[in-house]
């Protein structure tokens, strides 16, 4: 009695367009062995793609084979597309069977080895799949080509982006946050001109944008950002075109940090340094001489020590880091006035349920419909599959399809609620991280905190104990108030 090993497969993609199926392909195979009065030692059931032999449940296959290499044995499959789609592999794996005395076999398309002309059947056989999977291939990518070249993005969307399906099955990316505003503040800081890519990808990921040394330099890169989409013409050349996708940032900016990145700059960072931490310097004024200060560090024996000190003959010097703390200090006991947060709620208020609150409402009310619709759609398919109306493949892809249809709406439902929810925190003008405005100075730029210091600068400053005033101008003044005055 013969005795032989099945081995069925199947991929995604392959059961969708032709209708395949695993129980299927083992059903006729078994029937085929009790016809023929064929034993069946196992069945390996594998749901994988045939480019190469790197499949799980053929490498447990081979294992057996190899285990008892003085039988004859043979291994059943439907067609030659089941085995391989690749020729050269083919012709690889077949050797090394024959080398431990087994044969490949498709009863669809018998092959008798014996006859010499029957080997160029199998080289047709094991031809066809491998032309279709590079015609599949080459039509996915002119597919590709032409959605790109009508704007849309349909490869996985960058970081910032989140990949969604049109009412029409049109693959589209739109904006996800925080992400999407992390990116175009870290864009901001490149444009600056003052901190290097990697430091500016630091401060980034301390935001939350968590990404390689790598992807952020192929990141700030990537012309989709402002709106684009990059195309290589069928002769290579590449170019891009307007998106439909809503933009991160602007073609201005993005062209000005392409300019910054690409130019060979000197290293800044010993003035960077002095910069961050002499942010009062040009700003203070000496006791004695009512000269400008200026700020440099002193060498002691185990580290550096930062001073503010005047170049005149007086030999002023002051620490540099009570100072900024001291200001710090006194900066941080303004807050907004009553009247300057009853305007901003105000205005927010109206710009959040007149303009974006509406439209996001809307949007999410349009989400849920359409859920409500996929499990409708769902549930009607189950009735007719119970009621043998609707075939086991037909409804096992339906049924794929609709998961992933609702798949896609719930994350474009979270991403709408998170949305949402962010309107409704910034609603919350009373809370102490708004009001105490300036609490997060130390984490400011350097460029902002010397800004924030040039519009309040400290007056009257007393430099032993570190007593100062800060003198507001017209307009801060009816904006701004110190807690003492806010609780009166």
């Amino acid at each position: 009695m013969k005795t032989a090993y099945l081995y069925v497969r199947v991929s995604t993609d392959e059961q969708k367009r032709k209708g395949y199926s695993l129980p299927e392909q083992e059903d006729r195979l078994l029937k085929y062995c009790r016809y023929n009065n064929i034993e069946v030692k196992g069945i390996y059931r594998e749901d994988f793609s045939a480019k190469n032999f790197n499949r799980p449940e053929w490498k447990k296959l081979f294992l057996v084979i190899k285990s008892i290499p003085k039988e004859d044995k043979n291994i059943l499959f439907i067609k030659w597309d089941r085995f391989s789609r690749n020729v050269e592999y083919a012709y690889e794996m077949i050797g090394m069977l024959r080398k431990y005395r087994t044969t490949a076999m498709a009863i669809d398309q018998p092959i008798d080895f014996s006859v010499p002309e029957s080997t160029v059947m199998l080289a047709v056989y094991l031809s066809v799949p491998e032309a279709e999977n590079s015609r599949r291939a080459l039509n996915t990518a002119n597919g590709m080509r032409r959605a790109k070249q009508m704007g849309r993005y349909p490869s996985k969307a960058p970081l910032g982006f989140i990949n969604l399906t049109t009412v029409d099955g049109k693959k589209i990316i739109a904006l996800k946050q925080p992400e999407a505003g992390i990116i175009r503040w870290a864009f901001l800081q490149l444009a600056k001109n003052i901190h290097t890519i990697e430091e500016v990808r630091k401060r980034a990921d301390d935001r939350g944008l968590k990404c390689s040394r790598s992807y952020f330099f192929r990141l700030i890169r990537n012309p989709a950002y402002c709106g684009l989409v990059p195309i290589k013409s069928e002769s290579g050349e590449p170019y891009t075109v307007k998106g439909i996708h809503e933009p991160i940032v602007s073609e201005t900016l993005f062209h000005e940090v392409q300019n910054i990145i690409n130019t060979k700059r000197k290293v800044t960072s010993k003035r960077d340094d002095l910069k961050a931490t002499f942010f009062l310097r040009g700003i203070l004024v000496c006791p004695l001489c009512d000269r400008k200060l200026c700020g440099s560090f002193s060498r002691g024996s185990t580290k550096r020590y930062p001073y503010y000190h005047c170049e005149g003959k007086c030999k002023t010097r002051i620490n540099a880091f009570f100072l900024n703390e001291c200001y710090e200090r006194k900066l941080q006991q303004l807050m907004l006035s009553s009247g300057a947060m009853d305007l901003f709620k105000s205005i927010l208020e109206d710009w959040n349920t007149g303009t974006q609150k509406a439209v996001y409402l809307q949007n999410r009310n349009r989400v849920i419909a359409k859920l409500s619709e996929q499990e409708s759609i769902l549930s009607q398919a189950r009735k007719l599959f119970v009621a043998d109306v609707l075939k086991t493949d037909d409804y096992s892809a339906l049924k794929r399809e609709c998961h992933s249809d609702t798949k896609c709406l719930k994350k474009e439902l979270n991403d709408i609620d998170g949305k949402l929810r962010s309107i409704d925190q910034q609603s919350q003008l009373y809370s102490r991280s708004f009001v105490n405005i300036f609490q997060r100075f130390s984490s400011l730029d350097t460029t902002d905190r010397k800004h924030l210091v040039n519009l309040i600068p400290p007056r009257k400053v007393n430099f032993k104990t570190g007593d100062m005033s800060l003198e507001l101008h017209n307009g801060l003044s009816k904006i701004l108030s110190t807690k003492r005055q806010a609780k009166k």
